[in-house]
């Protein structure tokens, strides 16, 4: 791959991938942080991409599944980590709540309660299809699922969040 490829792959993909990740993660900083990182390990293995394996965008979302991944293990073990340390303290007054005043957070918060009702499988699929924009078969590429694995975990986490959200 090309510098010239490269930079239309980025022209490309880049926009899509971060809606993705910030759909995911539900964090702008964070989603561009992972967006960097991405097309840094893209850039570092382009002369391995093989296209008979897939397509650039499957090989992109790839990338970024993998990193948003790890950054969730990371997260899981920093948050054990400080319930270990936090054990045995004394819990102070508990934060405010958010402020619910405009319409536009309560409405994000009421989706998020409802993905939160949704398994980690079916939150990345449904993150991966609307976020990422991503068809089912190049969801089912990009996480080596089985296309009818793929058709019934979107199918039915749409219906959960239906039902959610009604």
């Amino acid at each position: 791959m090309r510098d010239a490829d490269f930079e239309r792959l980025y022209a490309e993909h880049a926009e899509p991938l971060f809606a993705f990740l910030a759909y995911r993660t539900g964090d702008r900083v964070l989603a561009e942080d992972l967006l960097a990182d991405t097309f840094e390990r893209v850039l570092r293995a382009r002369r391995r991409f093989d296209r008979r394996r897939g397509s650039a965008k499957t090989w992109i979302y790839s990338i970024a599944l993998n990193l948003l991944r790890d950054h969730a293990r990371g997260r899981t073990a920093e948050a054990r980590a400080i319930a270990g340390a936090r054990s045995g303290a004394v819990a102070g007054g508990e934060e405010s709540p958010p402020d619910r005043a405009l319409e536009g957070v309560e409405h994000r918060d009421t989706v998020t309660r409802a993905l939160a009702g949704l398994s980690d499988e079916e939150r990345e699929a449904i993150a991966l299809r609307f976020g990422g924009d991503l068809t089912v078969p190049e969801i089912a590429q990009v996480t080596g699922e089985r296309l009818t694995t793929v058709e019934g975990r979107v199918y039915r986490a749409l219906g959960k969040l239906r039902d959610e959200l009604s």
